[in-house]
């Protein structure tokens, strides 16, 4: 019996540390300098909307308390799978007003703080617009976990509303920022990703969606669904099937729609230089050719010259020939 309760207050000793090492190893995100900053607290998050959140790849949420002198900010980190999540996440969370940041290449201000993707990060600062030398030392220990490209936008810049653009990578997103298009004919089984924004035009607001897919075969399959929704206009170029969600005005809608035009992006495979395209060794070449050229001559007329020599000596050991001319007068 005393064993038992023994053993029970081990173990349950053991759970009490494990969730400790595991709650600790889970908020290590935010360093306990930042930019000057002394970190007086961290915690992780629990964030709203899990379903869409999930969608995007949410993996964790981390916020820390900084203190600078007087001066006192928070920042919140959340970790998402790739780092087309956390644009979409960014995308999303962005507020209506922020205004564009030099922060990094997707960055924005809001209000008295900023918010910007870095990798598969999506970090947030309330009370404090960091500077880039601030943040560099904490971005080169923040290792990415996917550092895969981000997704390439497809809709047209001109007349774009402010902040309207999302990404979509699932049902979820697409009941919320599209809800005209149904998940069946988006097909996200095939691979679907989505690029919703609204554009002002003389017209009105018109919704303007990229649908990409894998391969142009798939985008084509999908056209026609895509033609049968009430109200849509849809076209596709490459693996992209550009569609207008209920536009005011049909001619306006077609003219946005061809500015939406698929390029290819080739990716040559670099030539790694070798030995050759050093000129230096060109040149060293050449003279070891010359070299070896001079050194086969140099044999050749020893070679020659001996045999030559050699026949000389045969022909002065042959008898020579008498006429006896003064005998026949």
């Amino acid at each position: 019996m005393l064993w038992g309760k023994r053993l029970k207050t081990l173990r349950l000793v053991a759970l009490i540390i494990a969730a400790g090492l595991t709650a600790h190893a889970a908020a290590a995100i935010w360093p306990d300098q930042l930019g000057g900053a002394v970190k007086t607290a961290g915690e992780t998050v629990a964030v709203k909307d899990q379903a869409l959140w999930n969608e995007y790849g949410f993996e964790l949420a981390e916020r820390a308390e900084y203190s600078l002198g007087e001066k006192k900010f928070t920042a919140t980190a959340y970790r998402l799978y790739d780092p087309t999540g956390a644009l979409g996440a960014f995308l999303w969370q962005r507020p209506a007003d922020a205004q564009p940041s030099q922060l990094a290449s997707f960055a924005a201000e809001t209000g008295d703080g900023v918010m910007l993707v870095y990798y598969n990060y999506l970090l947030q600062f309330a009370g404090w617009k960091p500077e880039v030398a601030d943040l560099e030392p904490f971005l080169r220990e923040l290792r990415p976990v996917n550092a895969a490209e981000f997704p390439r936008s497809y809709l047209p810049d001109s007349n774009l509303a402010p902040n309207s653009t999302r990404y979509i990578l699932g049902p979820v997103g697409l009941e919320r920022f599209a809800p005209q298009i149904p998940p069946s004919v988006a097909a996200f089984h095939l691979g679907c990703e989505v690029e919703v924004a609204s554009f002002d035009t003389e017209a009105g607001k018109i919704s303007l969606a990229a649908f990409s897919y894998p391969t142009p075969q798939i985008a084509t399959m999908q056209l026609e669904s895509f033609r049968k929704v009430p109200g849509v206009l849809a076209k596709r170029t490459g693996p992209i099937v550009a569609v207008a969600i209920a536009p005011p005005n049909a001619d306006t809608a077609e003219r946005l729609l061809a500015q939406i035009r698929y390029q290819a992006v080739i990716t040559e495979a670099e030539r790694m230089p070798t030995a050759r395209d050093n000129v230096g060794n060109l040149i060293l070449n050449i003279f070891i050719l010359a070299g070896i050229l001079m050194a086969l001559f140099l044999v050749a007329g020893l070679v020659f010259g001996f045999l030559r020599a050699a026949a000389r000596k045969d022909k002065a050991e042959e008898p020579m020939i008498m006429l006896h001319l003064d005998d026949r007068r």
